[in-house]
């Protein structure tokens, strides 16, 4: 259900998604969820590396994350489909540009600052950096903005990664961002748009 209900506030007390329940224990913040999960299950090595200049790289990258590629990538995805889907209009194409314009910076800062000519993030094995930035990205891809194309450095990265992973679990993984346009002829219930327009709204000033 809505992630601000009273049910929900149970499992977070910032109401906010994701949040983890294991047991007793309750955790909201990706990037916290993702650490204490590759913790507590001994995870290979490489997702989080026990060498701490390599954990160090995967730190630096988590902490820019946040205010550029997460900052930038998935409005696309508010702008194209869901503020339109609860609102009932369309957002202005100069609003889109300006996204675009800006997570454009932010992969030139991506490919330059942190992939480099490396085949990961940090280095030669994937890692939990690779995992967020490529959850972020590709949620452009599945409302029709191809940042991989003209970037064969970023898509060469994004190769390995589903390699890495496995091509099925990738796309399995990306199936609802992939068709996040069929999202368009759902019927929304008309309380949860009147609550929900006015947030979508604020989360694009």
């Amino acid at each position: 259900g809505p992630s601000n209900s009273e049910r929900a506030g149970k499992v977070s007390l910032l109401k906010k998604v994701p949040a983890l329940k294991d047991g007793d224990f309750i955790l909201a913040e990706c990037t916290a969820i993702l650490l204490y999960l590759s913790r507590k299950y001994n995870t290979p090595d490489h997702w989080y590396p026990s060498d701490i200049q390599k954990r160090a790289r995967v730190d630096e990258y988590l902490s820019w994350h946040h205010a550029n590629i997460r900052a930038n990538a998935p409005k696309t995805m508010w702008i194209k489909v869901l503020i339109p889907l609860f609102t009932g209009q369309p957002l202005p194409s100069e609003k889109l540009q300006e996204v675009m314009e800006g997570l454009s910076t932010s992969l030139k800062q991506f490919e330059e600052r942190f992939l480099q000519d490396k085949a990961f993030i940090i280095g030669s094995e994937i890692s939990l950096a690779d995992l967020v930035a490529i959850v972020e990205l590709m949620q452009p891809v599945g409302v029709g903005c191809d940042i991989f194309e003209d970037r064969p450095r970023l898509m060469e990265w994004r190769r390995r990664v589903e390699d890495a992973v496995g091509k099925e679990l990738f796309f399995q993984a990306h199936e609802m961002i992939l068709n996040i346009k069929e999202l368009s002829n759902i019927q929304i219930d008309p309380q949860l748009k009147e609550h929900l327009a006015p947030v979508l709204m604020k989360m694009l000033k």
